[in-house]
């Protein structure tokens, strides 16, 4: 079963900082990474940046328009003009069908703000204290959600 996990930090670089934790327990096999990307939002910025970790996961298992519909949906990030409107309220609909809804994402909408960061992850095979534990020392608040095999497969083919 895969797992989408957001971790939230206290600080608009935490996120790529915990990036080199996560490579780290890959290596050791404490987690298995599907794909994953970062969100940083300065102070006083009017909207976050985002960054799908390719070096991490290769091509992505997901890809850019996962990582980019989900974070349009959460942070009301515009991704091509406002012809999308009616695809991202589709998309919607299709993602809570997938396990992400929306008290999902108006939790993360109401933690991710202008001086925090968040690393979300799709993973799977996690030694889970091994993994708290390593994240603990970033200061992160993990926030998540659990995604059945079916759920899984009904997320990728809405972004196929």
């Amino acid at each position: 079963m895969a797992t989408l996990t957001v971790w939230k930090f206290p600080t608009a670089d935490g996120a790529d900082n915990a990036v080199t934790t996560l490579q780290s327990l890959e290596k050791q096999q404490l987690i298995k990474v599907h794909d994953a990307a970062t969100v940083s939002w300065e102070p006083g910025a009017k909207k976050p940046r985002t960054r799908q970790l390719h070096n991490l996961v290769g091509a992505g298992a997901m890809g850019g328009m996962f990582w980019g519909m989900l974070f349009g949906l959460i942070f009301l990030v515009p991704l091509l003009g406002a012809a999308l409107g009616a695809a991202m309220g589709a998309a919607s609909g299709s993602l809570a069908d997938a396990g992400i809804d929306d008290d999902f994402i108006k939790r993360v909408r109401d933690e991710v703000t202008p001086g925090t960061s968040a690393l979300f992850a799709m993973t799977s095979d996690a030694v889970l204290d091994k993994v708290h534990e390593e994240f603990g020392n970033h200061e992160a608040e993990l926030i998540q959600t659990n995604l059945s095999a079916e759920q899984e497969k009904a997320l990728r083919e809405v972004f196929s």
